[in-house]
């Protein structure tokens, strides 16, 4: 039987968000941004999908995903350059009995069910499916010297969104044709309509906005509240900040890169571990769970899960960030000491401090990475290892 098959596109930097990691990864609600698209892709009637990522990100999302044991999730594969690169490579790794592909964006964390399944019914009929949402604002065109040239008729003009979704051969062919003839296009659909295949519109919702600045996040926080508005608040929600500890440890290897609040420093050998052994993120794990009231990073990452093999550990920070959520708090704080005799650390705190502040969704000024030495005692000391301590304040999300 033919199945439904689904591509999420995600191998893009999001560089105008401003961030050090990949704006699919930032906190949304406390979950990873992209967290909502695979939310609904296994909640729809596909029957599989890929999820397309950075190449150098695949094992961050692989890691990701794996704590949330997504069903219906084929695999994560390499982007390319452009997206349009990275679609044809999530085509190649869907499977060939598939009738239909919906490709979606990952960086719209709001697309409904509802429509999802709405335009899935309607492409079964017509094989080229458009999500959009019509123009409501007059609309301009410009010629090269600021001059407007002509007014269209706003009726007849929609703004594209995704989900698209397309009888698989004829999408196949269409990147085909493209790429033999060096067309990019913006989006999916114009490839196909070179073909002069018809492409229907089917009407979306304004709320399926795609996140590209920092703008915008905020906007799909006012809107993901919005949406959850209905839900009743859990009984028991906690009503006070709370304040938890973490210690972590790794001795040193040559086996592998040293890799230290989710930045990898050039000098000096590597931690041992199961995962990347960043200490500096478990060492944040366990005070944020500690706050919690809620069991350690060996609980919910057990070191002999090959799930975490290699794993990086800034991942496991997303995944734990979105458990607090889920049991009621945000973190507002955290301060963090490593203690390493070697190598020097002073010029790689500041990026530690970005990219723990940008997965967690709090200010650069509410996170503290400070480093020192032990003056020769102990392990550490001895340069056998590293050690990090990291104190984290949390706050109940009924009162932010």
């Amino acid at each position: 039987m033919a199945r439904t098959g689904g591509i999420i596109v995600a191998a893009g930097r999001g560089k105008r968000m401003g961030y050090p990691v990949n704006k699919v990864y930032l906190p949304l609600g406390g979950r990873p941004l992209i967290l909502y698209s695979l939310d609904v892709f296994e909640r729809s009637p596909l029957d599989c999908y890929i999820v397309v990522a950075h190449p150098e990100e695949v094992r961050f999302c692989e890691a990701l995903f794996a704590f949330y044991n997504y069903q219906k999730l084929l695999a994560v594969v390499p982007g390319g350059e452009t997206r349009q690169d990275s679609v044809a490579a999530g085509l190649k790794a869907l499977p060939d009995d598939c009738e239909l592909v919906a490709v979606h964006d990952g960086a719209r964390p709001l697309l409904s069910l509802q429509v999802f399944e709405g335009a899935l019914k309607r492409a079964h009929s017509c094989w080229a499916v458009v999500v959009a949402v019509q123009v409501k604002d007059t609309v301009k065109v410009v010629g090269e010297t600021g001059e407007v040239s002509s007014t269209p008729d706003r009726s007849r003009l929609w703004l594209a969104q995704t989900p698209q979704i397309f009888r698989l051969d004829i999408l196949k062919k269409a990147y085909a044709e493209a790429e033999k003839e060096g067309f990019v296009g913006t989006d999916d659909a114009s490839l196909v309509e070179r073909l002069g295949i018809a492409v229907e519109v089917y009407p979306g919702e304004e709320e399926n906005i795609k996140v590209t600045t920092p703008a915008d996040m905020e906007l799909a926080e006012l809107l993901l509240k919005k949406r959850q508005r209905s839900v009743q608040k859990k009984a028991g929600a906690p009503s006070f900040p709370r304040v938890g500890l973490g210690y972590d440890v790794h001795p040193f290897t040559d086996k592998r890169p040293l890799i230290l609040g989710g930045v990898k420093i050039p000098e000096g050998p590597g931690l041992a571990g199961h995962s990347d052994a960043d200490v500096v993120a478990h060492a944040l794990i366990d005070a944020c769970l500690g706050a919690a009231g809620l069991s350690d990073i060996g609980h919910h990452f057990p070191a002999g899960d090959p799930c975490w093999k290699d794993a990086p550990s800034l991942a496991l920070l997303c995944c734990v960030n979105a458990i607090l959520a889920d049991a009621g708090y945000r973190v507002s704080q955290v301060d963090v000491v490593i203690a390493a005799e070697t190598p020097r650390l002073a010029p790689y705190l500041p990026e530690m401090r970005r990219r723990l502040a940008a997965v967690l969704g709090i200010a650069e000024t509410d996170v503290s990475v400070k480093a020192t030495t032990t003056e020769g005692l102990g392990f550490t000391g001895r340069r056998e290892g590293i050690a990090a301590w990291a104190v984290a304040t949390l706050v109940p999300i009924s009162i932010l």
